[in-house]
């Protein structure tokens, strides 16, 4: 557990060059970071060998860099998780503790504005980012809420927790924005529009030799919401005819789990045209990628819309169990990150505003309580895990990380359960009653995590 404010240390170009990390003559590093929506741990082959999706683009990223097969979202939920990233704190900390509900919460102020996110910190930066946020945003879209009012120079996505992926409407309401203005395109594939906003803004501030960051917060592949769609719409997972063809299908496929497919492999084919336009400009070498999954797949046995696989993990999205808290992650950096490596140090999302602090050269405050650590040196150098322990609440649900070891409780009148992470990943053998010691350990850890966030927001 980190004591508050955390990082004392200003975090400048000769302390990372010392480390090795960043080569200057090259500049500070662009910083492309992709998430997804409710992937499956087990949906990727690089995760899971027994998964039937095609996933070309984001097995070659694995093996370009390293496979994380310990990485965790701060919180199972879409609002939360997303918020945790970009402010490098947990929830208990900066207060958004749930997932935003309806039209009046996905539009309403939803994250104080008082909380500073990722891309300030790198506007602020010795060298100034160019910043971009082209995907689903779902923290608040009030005014003083949105993408372009939080540090991003440009936006292009939609305020929502799911939106139709062809009409782009969250329920009544058209959900689809460039800046602070409305946006249509209807009938285009919301993966491909994000894709291209992406890769446009790379090639222009490559070709400018500006560095930049890149947040593409894909909605895919969320499940389809009854209440998007209109009168004469099915509720089926969607994907653009091409897709599915691709993939042997036919785009009348009724299979729930073959269309989740085509959706994947859609989200895969654009991820790997954002990485080709990393290539045909000459910018891969110098820039870090990192891809994850904002939460598990849900696993809440509703028929045709929980078909992604968190296997070996245990259940899913909005449960502190393993599914829902462990997610498929993959950083690529070349000359940095061991190409094919498998990294299973456990860390998580809160890290990365401090793996961007340390490639940009960004001051992180000495007065806001974060709960990152640097992750590089596990990345680049094989180091252990900054962590002695990551802590999780999310309504009634608690676990925490320590080591090898994990407790966890589905609610707060329930005795903790035990479990050995490492090797027992489906949470199958509760071995409370046999190290009541560890329980104890673990317990105790937990209830300092509460006092000390209770205490230094």
């Amino acid at each position: 557990m980190r004591a508050p404010m955390t990082l004392a240390l200003v975090l400048g170009f000769a302390s990372v060059a010392a480390a090795g990390t960043i080569n200057q003559a090259a500049g500070p590093p662009n910083i492309l970071l992709i998430t997804c929506d409710n992937l499956g741990y087990g949906d990727l082959p690089c995760f899971n060998a027994n998964s039937n999706v095609r996933s070309p683009n984001l097995d070659r990223l694995a093996a370009s860099g390293a496979k994380l097969t310990s990485f965790y979202t701060a919180s199972p939920t879409c609002s939360v998780s997303r918020t945790c990233l970009l402010t490098g704190r947990i929830p208990q900390r900066h207060g958004l503790l749930d997932q935003l509900p309806g039209v009046k919460g996905n539009y309403g102020v939803g994250l104080e504005q008082s909380e500073k996110l990722l891309p300030q910190y790198l506007k602020d930066a010795p060298t100034p980012y160019v910043t971009g946020c082209f995907g689903k945003w779902n923290i608040g879209f009030a005014k003083g809420s949105r993408p372009t009012e939080r540090g991003f120079d440009e936006f292009i996505g939609h305020a929502s927790g799911n939106m139709d992926y062809f009409h782009h409407n969250y329920r009544e309401r058209h959900d689809l924005y460039q800046g602070t203005e409305e946006l249509h395109r209807d009938g285009e594939y919301s993966t491909t529009i994000f894709a291209d906003a992406a890769i446009d803004f790379i090639q222009q501030n490559g070709a400018a030799k500006r560095p930049w960051f890149c947040y593409v917060p894909f909605n895919a592949p969320h499940f389809p919401t009854a209440g998007n769609k209109r009168p004469d719409q099915p509720n089926i997972w969607q994907a653009p005819d091409d897709a599915f063809r691709a993939i042997g299908l036919s785009p009348d496929e009724s299979d729930p789990r073959l269309r989740y497919e085509a959706v994947v492999f859609a989200l895969d084919q654009a991820i790997g045209r954002i990485l080709k336009s990393l290539e045909d400009t000459s910018q891969t070498a110098n820039t870090f990628v990192f891809f994850m999954s904002d939460n598990g797949a849900f696993r809440l046995g509703r028929k045709g819309l929980d078909v992604g696989i968190n296997d070996p993990l245990r259940s899913g999205g909005v449960t502190c169990w393993e599914g829902g808290l462990r997610v498929a992650a993959i950083a690529s950096w070349p000359n940095h990150i061991k190409p094919g490596s498998v990294i299973d140090e456990p860390f998580w999302s809160p890290d990365l505003l401090f793996a961007c602090a340390e490639l940009s050269g960004a001051t992180l405050p000495t007065t806001t309580s974060l709960d990152g650590k640097n992750p590089l040196p596990l990345l680049t150098e094989g180091a252990k895990s900054p962590h002695e322990s990551l802590f999780f609440e999310y309504r009634d649900h608690a676990a925490l990380r320590k080591g090898d070891w994990k407790i966890v409780r589905e609610d707060p009148m329930q005795p903790w359960q035990l479990f050995q992470v490492k090797t027992d990943k489906q949470e199958s053998e509760n071995l409370a009653a046999v190290y009541p010691e560890k329980v104890q350990d673990l317990a105790t850890t937990f209830l300092q995590w509460q006092a000390e966030s209770a205490s230094n927001k």
